[in-house]
């Protein structure tokens, strides 16, 4: 009897054992509870301007989500340059469509910029389509760089090169034109607001790879602008050649 009952209190002792553990094996191989998903912050704009561009603009974040057409028309410093590339200085000529197919930096000179032309100077060339687009493709460049990392140069949509120097808050384009404010986020570009019109008669000295023409890369480049398609029957100009 002595024996049975031993086996017997055994057995009941494994027993509460191995019921005890099971809350810590089930424990052990539950899914956490998941939580919400992080958001990237959305990095301040640098330069000596962006103050005065955050206070025209109080909700510049929400412009992070927007594709560049519908941003580059909300800042007011720069209206003048978003008339030029929109169709509402030459209805032949609306580059947006082509922008809002990014990824691009754009450059995008202040309307001050725009007044400090020679006079007449404007008027001409909005008179003037493919001048027009020649002057508005020279302002892009295929990317999505911060300011930071923007420095380098770049071939842009109108086939000759732009030179962009420094980083942060201190970036110049060209050695003449100052970025005001630069990274400001769209959905699909990075814009900078710059003091002095680009001009692409006065490029920089090209730097061409190694074993590749400035032909073959100026044809490249071209290609990338003209391969979104634009909607029938719009009348947007389509990337000069050169």
């Amino acid at each position: 009897m002595k024996t049975r009952a031993s086996k017997a209190l055994g057995a009941a002792t494994g027993i509460a054992a191995i019921v005890a553990s099971l809350p810590l094996a089930i424990n052990a191989y539950a899914d956490p509870t998941p939580g919400p998903t992080p958001v990237a912050p959305i990095p301040d704009p640098q330069g000596p301007g962006c103050d005065a561009f955050k206070t025209a603009l109080p909700n510049w974040k929400g412009l992070a989500d927007q594709q560049i057409g519908t941003v580059l028309a909300s800042i007011p410093n720069i209206s003048t340059f978003n008339s030029l590339i929109s169709g509402q200085a030459n209805p032949a000529v609306n580059i947006v469509p082509v922008l809002d197919n990014g990824p691009y930096v754009v450059f995008a000179p202040t309307n001050d910029a725009f007044a400090a032309l020679e006079p007449g100077q404007l008027d001409a060339i909005k008179a003037d389509p493919a001048a027009l687009a020649k002057l508005d493709y020279y302002h892009v460049f295929l990317g999505l760089l911060g300011p930071d990392d923007v420095h380098g140069q770049r071939p842009t949509q109108q086939g000759e090169e732009v030179k962009v120097t420094g980083k942060g808050g201190d970036v110049k384009v060209n050695d003449t034109a100052k970025v005001v404010c630069g990274g400001i986020q769209a959905s699909n570009a990075r814009i900078y607001i710059i003091d002095t019109v680009l001009d692409p008669a006065n490029p920089p000295e090209p730097i061409t790879p190694s074993g590749t023409s400035s032909t073959t890369t100026t044809t490249t480049t071209t290609t990338s602008v003209e391969a979104p398609p634009l909607p029938p029957g719009d009348q947007h100009m389509p990337a000069p050649a050169g």
